[in-house]
């Protein structure tokens, strides 16, 4: 199997919901016309594209990319919850590196409403929903209060790992002031204000130890990425554009996830360590090479539960990790330049392609007051409940 490489990237800014006046269809064709220009190739030359979204009806896929032309080439339409972007981002490398086509759009995208997500039980019977099992776990643990269901999940979590190994609420704070910190620096981040640990502690508690400050917001907005082969990347002098995938992998929920009762298990980390010492394997690259991430911070304690998934730390030392400074400018990884989920926003379905556009700009020297200096591999972190884990390593080429 041959190479398979990003030549092209784009996104909106990340909105927040009903403030600006556009419809998906405007999100995709802005966040692809962008990606088609970075690369230099028209849209004709697309042989395949791959569409990601929760909330919209079947064949939304196509409803965006038409927007961009009538080619008549085919669209998948994914859903993946968080995960989405992705898998869109997967499927499109799939295709390339089977030698199903040369070239392909990836593309994710989110219209949102105002307020926090529910618990995924569509009309309201929780028994029917695909995260039952999940939070299921969570109500046999720890009850089930008032507060949203993903922020209780996730703030049950932080409990637990609060409890296990000594992780204090300034730590998890950390995480928001570094994330928000970093999206000062990004023109597509949805908050770019600037707040200290104390101001983050101080914010209005949405499912104790998590504040608003600690949470992602709902949002509004498209990415996009043209993927292509090594021989398209040659055919067209591409290579400066470039940034290869050099190994992904993909993972869903196991045994692990529910065995043991803990919602540290039940959101995810036993599929992000999976995922990622799959990815590891696949590009023959390691967290030691790495230089710059950006991982799925939907709340502050999962981009804990995902330093030690990765392996960035050891079990439980996540918190004693991001106070000491080595997950931002100056440390050993610059982690979540872009400002993350918590604060560049997080359109469930346009999350990982943004997390990709990101990475292709550092490794690429492009990212401005952003950059991380000399970033050479970058990893990609997204994760949904229900569930499933895409770790993807770039590199450039």
């Amino acid at each position: 199997m041959g190479k398979v490489y990003v030549v092209g990237v784009g996104m909106t800014r990340f909105e927040k919901p009903e403030t600006r006046d556009w419809q998906y269809w405007d999100m995709v064709k802005e966040a692809g016309t962008a990606a088609l220009d970075d690369a230099g190739i028209p849209y004709a030359r697309v042989e395949q594209a791959a569409v990601g979204y929760c909330f919209q009806a079947s064949t939304a896929g196509q409803r965006a990319v038409y927007e961009l032309g009538l080619s008549g080439i085919p669209v998948y339409n994914l859903n993946n919850n968080c995960a989405t972007g992705s898998t869109a981002l997967m499927a499109a490398r799939q295709f390339v590196e089977g030698g199903i086509a040369d070239c392909v759009l990836a593309v994710g995208f989110e219209k949102m409403s105002r307020g926090a997500l529910g618990g995924g039980s569509g009309a309201g019977d929780f028994s029917t929903s695909p995260v039952a099992r999940h939070y299921g776990i969570m109500a046999a643990a720890h009850g089930f209060e008032a507060s949203p269901p993903t922020a209780q999940i996730f703030g049950n979590a932080a409990r637990e790992h609060m409890e296990r190994y000594g992780t204090t609420e300034a730590q998890l704070a950390a995480v928001g002031a570094k994330n928000h910190r970093h999206s000062a620096h990004n023109p597509y981040a949805q908050f770019r204000d600037v707040y200290t640990v104390e101001e983050i502690l101080a914010a209005k508690t949405v499912h104790r130890p998590l504040t608003k400050l600690q949470c992602s917001p709902t949002s509004d907005g498209a990415a996009a990425a043209v993927v292509v082969s090594e021989r398209f990347v040659d055919e067209h002098g591409l290579r400066d554009r470039a940034v290869e995938i050099a190994g992904q992998a993909m993972t869903t929920d196991t045994g692990e996830s529910f065995a043991s009762g803990s919602c540290i298990d039940a959101v995810g980390r036993p599929m992000s360590r999976a995922a990622a010492r799959q990815a590891y394997e696949r590009s023959g690259l390691g967290i030691e090479d790495v230089d710059v991430i950006e991982l799925h911070d939907c709340f502050s304690v999962n981009e804990l539960l995902t330093y030690e998934a990765l392996g960035l730390c050891e079990e439980g030392a996540a918190g004693k990790l991001v106070e000491s400074g080595a997950t931002t400018y100056g440390g050993r990884w610059v982690v979540n330049p872009s400002g993350g989920l918590i604060s560049k926003g997080h359109p469930l379905g346009a999350t990982g392609l943004a997390q990709a556009a990101e990475l292709v700009w550092q490794l690429r020297g492009e990212a401005g007051p952003r950059q991380v200096a000399g970033a050479r591999v970058g990893l990609a972190h997204n994760i949904g409940l229900g569930g499933a884990a895409v770790v993807t390593l770039l590199r450039k080429a």
